[in-house]
């Protein structure tokens, strides 16, 4: 099952003066980091399966180029655990993306982004060696302590044993106090290799601020289709600054 890394980018929170989206959800939503600030993620991510581990770990960094568009670039350090194979690591796929937001809640009722992302090929055996572009559509609504945001899309991806394959998301989060914001989520997507299958993912995610400008996030995902073949639980936790 992939993650950040290899394409999905992801999340939606606005607990400070700050209005920042980006992990821990595997959804995104629609607003852009904003203008003229920065957001830098320093994360973690693993999917779990029955005979091994494998996630990356590295830098998510986003900046608000205007009102309506962010920048991101996200440079994944990649690794696998397994029982018989023993360990490695090596860099990931690198992602270069931009948000660009064309509809606005306070006209039509609901924020509508586009947010394409390309992947570019690794350099190590441990990412996709070719490169790939997702183009997906978010969209999301907020209200006084709470906001539902969601959407998906497709990721052009086709070439040797992988596929181009499709996802969609829905999330729901709440402000249970002043400094936390907790959410669920449902998540889809298609296989993305040949003879590879679908997986499906509840999640659940909460941002802590420590903070004006420091906030620690943290998510767990549980599969609820074909498990064996795309992991059993996903795990993703980083600390992030807005600046």
């Amino acid at each position: 099952m992939r993650f950040t890394w290899f394409g999905v980018a992801v999340a939606w929170l606005s607990l400070s003066a700050l209005a920042f989206a980006g992990p821990p959800f595997l959804s995104d939503d629609p607003k852009p980091t904003d203008f003229e600030h920065y957001e830098i993620y320093l994360f973690a991510n693993a999917t779990f399966a029955s005979q091994e581990k494998e996630g990356a770990a590295g830098i998510d960094f986003n900046y608000g180029a205007t009102p309506d568009l962010q920048l991101t670039a996200v440079l994944p350090m990649a690794y696998e655990l397994s029982t018989h194979e023993g360990s490695r690591a090596g860099v990931g796929n690198i992602e270069l993306a931009a948000k660009f937001r064309v509809l606005h809640q306070e006209s039509v009722g609901w924020d509508v982004a586009i947010f394409p992302r390309v992947f570019l090929k690794s350099p190590s055996d441990l990412g996709e060696q070719h490169a790939a572009l997702l183009i997906p559509i978010w969209v999301g609504k907020d209200g006084e302590n709470w906001s539902t945001f969601g959407g998906g899309g497709c990721e052009l991806n086709h070439s040797g044993a992988s596929l181009n394959f499709c996802l969609a998301g829905w999330a729901f989060t709440w402000r249970a106090a002043e400094a936390l914001q907790i959410g669920a989520e449902v998540f889809h997507q298609g296989p993305d290799t040949k003879g590879g299958r679908a997986s499906t993912i509840l999640g659940a995610g909460a941002t802590y601020d420590i903070s004006e400008n420091l906030h620690l996030l943290g998510y767990a995902g549980f599969g609820l289709q074909n498990t064996s073949e795309t992991g059993r639980a996903t795990a993703y936790v980083s600390m992030l600054f807005t600046l």
